[in-house]
C-alpha cells in the first residue's frame, strides 16, 4: 500500500527554520545550516541538475527519500510566492524551469490557480479543498508509488494531527538556533503513535526513521 512519507531536517532544539524569516532568508536565521549536510550529497546535487558531491553514510538516507515517490504535497509556504491571491504574473516556485521533482506535485493553498507545468515531468496542482483531498489526489497520480510529504512545519502538523502521516524522518543537525519554527506544535490531543525503525550517523546529521500511527 502506498505511504505518504515526509522528511525534514531538524535542529537539537526543535526548530525547523530560523526565526525572522524574510524573502532573504526564507528559512529563517541561521536556518540554512540544517541543510548543509544534503546540499553537499552527489545523491542531492544531481536531481537538482548540480554536479560532483560527496558520498557518505548519509547518501543511503537521500537515496531512500528519492525512491519510489510517485507524487509530492506541499504547503503554500514551501512552494513560495507570499500569501493571498497569486496575481497576474504569479510565483512559479524557487526551482526554476525544471524542478527536482519530476513527478506531479500537489500544492495546498486557499487561492485558486490553474495547473503549472514544467520540464522535466513536474506539474503543480493548486488544491483549496484541504489535506485529505490534496493526499487523495497525489495518492492517484503516484498510480501505487509512496507520496512524499514536503512540508513546511504547519502542513506537517495538520498531517500528524490528522493521522495521515506513514513514516517520519528526522534528519537531527547538531545545531541549536535558539528560536524559529517549531516542527512539533499544535498536536494538542492528536494521537501520535511512534516507533523508531532505523537510525544512521552521518557526518553531519543523524538520521532517525519512524513508523507512525494514530
Amino acid at each position: 500500500m502506498a505511504k505518504l512519507r515526509f522528511q525534514i531536517s531538524i535542529s537539537i532544539d526543535g526548530f525547523v527554520a530560523g526565526p525572522n524569516p524574510s524573502e532573504e532568508h526564507p528559512l529563517g536565521e541561521g536556518g540554512e545550516q540544517l541543510h548543509e549536510w544534503v546540499v553537499k550529497l552527489a545523491e542531492w546535487r544531481k536531481p537538482h541538475g548540480y554536479e560532483g558531491g560527496e558520498t557518505n553514510a548519509s547518501s543511503a538516507v537521500m537515496e531512500d527519500a528519492l525512491s519510489n515517490v510517485g507524487a509530492t504535497v506541499m504547503g503554500r509556504n514551501m512552494f513560495g510566492g507570499g500569501p493571498g491571491p497569486w496575481g497576474e504574473e504569479p510565483w512559479e516556485g524557487w526551482w526554476g524551469d525544471e524542478p527536482p521533482f519530476h513527478t506531479p506535485v500537489f500544492v495546498l493553498t486557499h487561492h485558486e490557480r490553474e495547473p503549472l507545468e514544467k520540464e522535466g515531468g513536474t506539474t503543480f496542482t493548486f488544491v483549496t479543498d484541504g489535506i485529505e483531498s490534496a493526499l487523495e489526489q497525489a495518492k492517484e497520480a503516484a498510480g501505487g508509488k509512496d507520496v512524499a510529504l514536503g512540508g513546511g512545519a504547519d502542513v506537517a502538523q495538520q498531517f500528524l494531527a490528522a493521522g495521515l502521516i506513514d513514516e517520519l524522518d528526522l534528519n537531527v543537525v547538531p545545531v541549536l538556533l535558539g528560536g524559529g519554527t517549531r516542527l512539533f506544535e499544535n498536536l494538542t490531543g492528536a494521537n501520535v503513535a511512534l516507533e523508531q525503525v532505523r537510525v544512521i550517523a552521518g557526518p553531519d546529521a543523524t538520521h532517525v526513521k519512524y513508523s507512525v500511527s494514530a
